[in-house]
């Protein structure tokens, strides 16, 4: 594999957390990065918001007012790995 030679400018704190990701598993920090973009990409369309699939949902909001608060969302995200760990927030009805 070739191999491009880039500068980039990191913050310190992300420094050290690549330092330590590569440490963790073996690897260069080039490794860690490469792996990161892999997986951003594979999650991210960067090529652009699907708009229409935005509308249908917003659509759907508007018609049935279902959806989940915030509130929920954090609460159950910030019990992820816990003894306590919430299900899932269910929808329900808003305003």
């Amino acid at each position: 594999m070739k191999l491009v030679s880039r500068t980039i400018e990191i913050d310190p704190a992300t420094d050290t957390r690549l330092s330590e990701l590569a440490a963790e598993r073996g690897q260069d920090v080039a490794a860690v990065l490469a792996e990161a973009v892999a997986l951003l990409d594979s999650m991210i369309d960067i090529a652009g918001p699907d708009v229409a699939e935005d509308r249908r949902r917003l659509d759907a909001f508007h018609q049935t007012r279902l959806a989940v608060p915030l509130d929920d969302v954090r609460a159950w995200v910030a019990s992820w790995g816990s003894a306590d760990e919430l299900p899932p927030p269910s929808p329900r009805k808003l305003g």
